[in-house]
């Protein structure tokens, strides 16, 4: 047999001792430490399975104009650019490029083009009745427009939209009958009209809300109803007042008529979508983003009148709904009861649900669905209106803001089973997986998370029962190699979630709190457990690091 070398005990040396510097002891007994070299090796050495990334992202991108300066169009008169261009440097291809970030004009313009040469596309022996359907669908489209700025952007759940535009109608209708007002001064006359109307009704929004408030308009809109449909001078033995005088001549051929009332109604909702984008896109908008619905309290003690600036939208809308009614009597020569019927006013809310409360393009695209269904698939009979609630019951079970919050809802849905997909992966090579690297433009914060997850591996092998009774013992003070590296890594920790002691006295009791590394945020308590000791609570704290450190 050879004689084998005696185990020799590791000992940990002071790096000061060589100065005279020391304080405490020059050597200490310690626990076996590898070698960081290794795990070095074997990081780098490991080649990890690649996945595809997915679909990426598509942006409309062109090249830099070289010296010639970018003109930044705006939407007049808002502050809102005509197209989210964004400048940037295209590192495989190493020259400046720009993206459209925002491609809803370029969606918009080809929409209204669509609607303006759909006439031209209709069927011939259908022509007559989808210009008709057409006709209405611009009207209640810029009704739906003027509403959900009333119930999206101002937050005022009114259900009197549908009463501002009859008793707006029907008074138009009857000074031209009567006194002879020309059909273009009745839309104006409207205007004036609804804003009176938008005062009266406007002072209740002070100091009801929510359900009481929609109760009190819907109450409106049935007096209303009652008031026309039974007075002898507003038509009550014809169900409605008709003979108004109208822009669209009796004379002409039904297919020009039709045609005259389709692209006026065109006309139309493109000024109910500047109306939109003049209150919506300034600073009354932008007003009320800042104090959206529970976070008025927040908003008023930042300063933000947001009061006042409801009620100045509820009367800019309502003016703007007795501007339609004037119009719609003007174009039918005419108005019938039914515009005050609780039916009316139940398609127009599944109109603005069906497609997203507060979003113009949610409204029209509403509209353009229930009028589809209700004016032009006449042969499907009542099952029409079964499909309309079937639709808006699916826009309020399923979705967040209607079908056009169905891309952010299930972009968020995607994001997150990547997430719970991603959390299960486990042949990382670093911290950030293959597809993340692509998502990530600071490459540095790769390289920072993949050095981070070899450190954490290393001192993975340093944990041991030994170092935890050292710590136990002695949580303060001069600590062994292997537990003095753990510390250091510890304590060079970010600050969310980092652990730290709470005491309810001077003397104790602690309990361990975790900071949320947001300034202004508190810290919160991680659990009820409370230590008598201050060597308790670090120990404590430091087995709570431990377990965090094995389990990432």
């Amino acid at each position: 047999m050879t004689d084998q070398p005696p185990a020799t005990t590791p000992t940990w040396t002071n790096p000061l001792a060589a100065w005279g510097t020391a304080t405490g002891n020059s050597e200490a007994a310690t626990v076996a430490v590898p070698d960081p070299r290794e795990i070095w090796r074997k990081s780098t050495a490991y080649k990890v399975k690649t996945y595809p990334v997915g679909r990426l992202k598509y942006f409309i991108v062109w090249r830099a104009h070289g010296a010639k300066l970018w003109e930044r169009l705006r939407w007049w008169p808002t502050r809102r650019n005509l197209l989210a261009v964004k400048g940037l440097y295209n590192r495989k291809t190493a020259v400046a490029e720009k993206r459209i970030l925002d491609r809803r004009p370029i969606y918009w313009a080809l929409a209204l083009i669509g609607l303006l040469i759909a006439p031209l596309l209709f069927p011939q022996a259908q022509t007559n009745a989808l210009l008709t359907a057409g006709a209405t669908f611009g009207i209640f489209a810029a009704i739906n427009v003027c509403w959900t700025l009333i119930i999206g952007t101002a937050s005022i759940f009114s259900l009197a939209t549908y009463a501002v535009v009859g008793t707006a109608a029907f008074v138009t209708s009857l000074l031209s009958i009567h006194y002879g007002v020309p059909w273009y001064a009745m839309p104006p006359i409207g205007a004036g009209i609804g804003l009176v109307f938008g005062l009266l009704i406007a002072l209740p929004a002070l100091r009801l809300d929510g359900f009481y408030y929609a109760l009190l308009t819907l109450g409106l809109n049935e007096l209303f109803r009652v008031f026309f449909t039974t007075s002898k001078q507003f038509g009550a033995s014809s169900g409605g007042l008709y003979g108004a005088d109208s822009f669209v001549s009796q004379a002409w051929p039904p297919m020009t008529q039709s045609m005259v009332a389709y692209y006026s109604s065109f006309l139309l909702l493109v000024l109910a979508l500047f109306v939109f984008r003049f209150i919506n896109g300034k600073r009354l908008g932008r007003v009320l983003r800042m104090a959206p619905e529970k976070h008025e309290a927040f908003a008023a003690a930042a300063g933000v009148d947001y009061k006042r600036a409801r009620i100045t939208i509820f009367l800019l809308t309502s003016a703007a709904l007795g501007f339609i009614g004037g119009f719609y009597a003007a174009q039918y020569r005419g108005v019938a009861y039914s515009i005050f019927d609780f039916q009316t006013v139940l398609l127009g809310l599944a109109m603005i649900t069906i497609g997203g409360i507060g979003r113009a393009e949610g409204a029209v695209l509403g509209t353009l669905a229930v009028i589809f269904l209700r004016d032009v698939l006449l042969e499907w009979g009542p099952w029409r209106y079964l499909i309309i609630g079937t639709l808006m019951l699916g826009a309020v079970l399923f979705l967040n803001n209607g079908y056009f919050g169905i891309r952010k809802q299930f972009t968020a849905w995607r994001a997150k089973k990547r997430g719970e997909w991603r959390s299960t992966r486990t042949e990382k090579g670093g911290e950030a997986l293959p597809e993340e690297a692509t998502e990530i433009d600071d490459k540095d914060a790769l390289y920072f998370r993949r050095y981070d997850k070899m450190q954490r591996d290393y001192l993975k092998g340093l944990i041991s029962p030994e170092i935890i009774e050292e710590h136990r013992r002695q949580p303060l003070g001069q600590h062994s190699e292997a537990l003095e590296r753990v510390l250091l890594y510890f304590r060079r920790a970010k600050m969310d979630d980092k652990y730290a002691l709470h005491a309810a006295s001077p003397h104790g009791p602690y309990k361990i709190i975790a900071f949320s590394g947001v300034r202004g945020v508190s810290p919160r308590l991680v659990d009820d457990r409370e230590y008598g000791t201050l060597d308790e609570g670090y120990h404590a704290v430091f087995m709570r690091r431990v377990h965090d450190l094995m389990e990432s």
